[in-house]
């Protein structure tokens, strides 16, 4: 699984996991029964204090995202997939609401602000690396 760490975007590491945890579960990148990298393995590849990697688990386990098999470690649960998808898209139109509001409010035309979404959406998909591994799934019409 791919992660993308940005210790200076404003949102907590431990949130950013969170995250990108429901957004592969969302896309079906993981599926469930199928098990997480353990702490201890997932610290050592990111470079990320394991007690962070704990709190994302932790959060996941009480969205009832992943649960712990006993012996085995942390899996996505059953019904999770549907459950992702949703919290991704209300995520996704919140944050989306908030910049579309403030470019209104600064004076920008709907216009002008489908033409600046077009041309950054298309600048992000040549460039943004995404969960999927289909790149072509992020590029816009």
């Amino acid at each position: 699984m791919f992660f993308s760490i940005d210790p200076s975007n404003g949102v907590a590491i431990y949130e950013q996991i969170v995250r990108q945890v429901k957004f592969a579960i969302a896309e079906g990148t993981l599926c469930p029964g199928q098990l997480l990298p353990s702490v201890r393995l997932l610290s050592q590849q990111l470079a990320i204090n394991p007690n962070t990697i704990a709190r994302a688990y932790l959060q996941l386990q009480a969205d009832e995202v992943i649960q712990t098999l006993r012996g085995r470690g942390l899996a996505v649960c059953a019904g999770a997939t549907e459950r992702c998808r949703e919290i991704r898209r209300t995520l996704i139109a919140q944050r989306l609401r908030s910049v579309l509001s403030e470019a209104l409010h600064g004076g920008l035309k709907a216009a002008e602000i489908r033409e600046i979404v077009r041309t950054e959406l298309q600048l992000l998909a040549e460039t943004v690396n995404t969960i999927s591994a289909d790149p072509e799934a992020a590029v816009p019409p």
